[in-house]
């Protein structure tokens, strides 16, 4: 049997803008009775990690999803990361991801959707305003902070691929990763 690894836990759409209210103690209790060590939450936007095995993988996504099914009567999008998958998605970032000058997120993908066939859905973004790259099952959007109002990326995310994606900024994505590092 293999070791028990760190991973985290993406969810999908809970608690913003008052809807899919979850308490994260409540949240943490579900994945610890669900048999996942180790766990604890990170702000209020569904970051669960934790460690367990298997660390990763569509059947953990899977299982996680049918648990808050069932737990909170809501059909949530759960993306598993382990701690590597998230140090390889944070190590190939572009250069200038994260800088004062954008706002920076990562668009997480669900498998089996891969980063690759979710970024040739993406529609004609702005020019000098939008910039994307993909990354091991992400996607990295940024938008120049100062013109930030002009982005086009909100007609990806009406798309229905974008269903099968979670977002979180670079500077969350950093602070789970530093956290997955024991900090």
């Amino acid at each position: 049997m293999t070791p028990t690894a760190s991973s985290v836990a993406l969810l999908r759409g809970i608690n913003v803008g008052g809807k899919n209210l979850i308490g994260m103690p409540a949240l943490a209790e579900a994945f610890t009775e669900a048999g996942y060590q180790d766990v604890r939450t990170h702000l209020q936007s569904g970051n669960v990690l934790f460690t367990g095995h298997p660390a990763t993988g569509a059947g953990v996504e899977d299982a996680l999803e049918r648990m808050l099914r069932e737990r909170f009567e809501l059909p949530i999008l759960v993306v598993v990361r382990s701690h590597g998958e998230l140090a390889a998605t944070v190590a190939a970032a572009p250069a200038d991801h994260g800088s004062d000058q954008l706002r920076s997120d990562v668009f997480f993908v669900k498998q089996p959707l891969t980063a690759e066939a979710a970024y040739a859905e993406l529609p004609e973004l702005r020019e000098g305003v939008d910039a994307v790259a993909l990354g091991p099952g992400a996607i990295y959007f940024s938008r120049v902070a100062a013109r930030a109002t002009k982005t086009r990326i909100q007609r990806f995310m009406a798309m229905p691929v974008f269903q099968q994606i979670t977002s979180r900024s670079w500077r969350t994505t950093t602070r789970l990763l530093e956290l997955l590092d024991g900090d």
